[in-house]
Order: structure tokens, then C-alpha cells, then sequence
């Protein structure tokens, strides 16, 4: 029984300093930055942004400026408006990682985010943006 027990630990050892190995040379790069958006939906009118309004935005708007990939969450949320009331509404938060280098990146985000604040009566779009140290693909 001991003997099973220290070669069954043996091989877990192994398991993982090999799994470090790998995970050590995964292709790694610096300075990447991350941006998350955070759309409402809520509308003045009292409707509200449906889910397929917004996959077509998704697709025809985010998805072309960033097409190396993105990640969207559905959520819940709220926020006092402009004139004091507080909304609560579905909400999407958008995270994008992308190559910190350079203005590109800047300008379509904020084309986004303009979009999104014509088309859907918005009165803002949430962005936070980090640097991001290391990225693995």
C-alpha cells in the first residue's frame, strides 16, 4: 500500500512539473492592453435593447473592428441616469485584448462606443481599460 501511494505521488510530481514545462513555453507577449465596455439597455423610451438587436451590432459593428477575438458576457445592472433616477437593465459587458501598440485600437473602441450611444439612445457606454503585463495564446 505504501509503495502505490509514493509511486502514485511520483507520477502526479511528474504530471505537474511537466504541465509547468508546457505551460512555461506557451507563446507568451507583452504589452497587450485590456478594454471592457459595459452596454445598457434600457432605453429613454422605456423599451429596451433586445438581445437580437444587439448580436447584430455585435456582428456588424464590434466584431469587424476586432476580429481576432472578444469576449461577451450577459449581465445584470444598474446606474444613477442624468437626471438622478436609478435604471436597472440587462446589460452585455464586452472585454477585448489587444496589442497595446499604437492609436488603431483607440479609435475603432470609440467608434464603438459611439455607435452604440446614437443607435440605441444612450446616455453613455463604461469603459475601463488596464495594461495587461503577459499574455499566453
Amino acid at each position: 500500500m505504501g509503495r502505490r501511494l509514493i509511486r502514485t505521488a511520483g507520477l502526479v510530481a511528474l504530471g505537474a512539473l511537466l504541465f509547468a514545462g508546457a505551460v512555461e513555453s506557451a507563446p507568451c507577449r507583452d504589452s497587450f492592453a485590456r478594454t471592457e465596455l459595459f452596454f445598457g439597455s434600457a432605453t429613454p423610451d422605456g423599451a429596451a435593447v433586445t438581445d437580437e438587436d444587439f448580436r447584430a451590432f455585435l456582428e456588424h459593428e464590434i466584431t469587424p473592428r476586432f476580429p481576432d477575438g472578444l469576449t461577451l458576457l450577459a449581465g445584470s445592472g444598474g446606474f444613477r441616469n442624468a437626471s438622478g433616477a436609478i435604471v436597472r437593465e440587462r446589460s452585455y459587458l464586452l472585454i477585448l485584448v489587444y496589442p497595446s501598440s499604437g492609436r488603431a485600437s483607440d479609435d475603432r473602441i470609440e467608434q464603438i462606443r459611439e455607435l452604440y450611444k446614437t443607435r440605441f439612445h444612450q446616455e453613455s457606454v463604461l469603459r475601463v481599460d488596464s495594461e495587461t503585463a503577459r499574455v499566453c495564446f
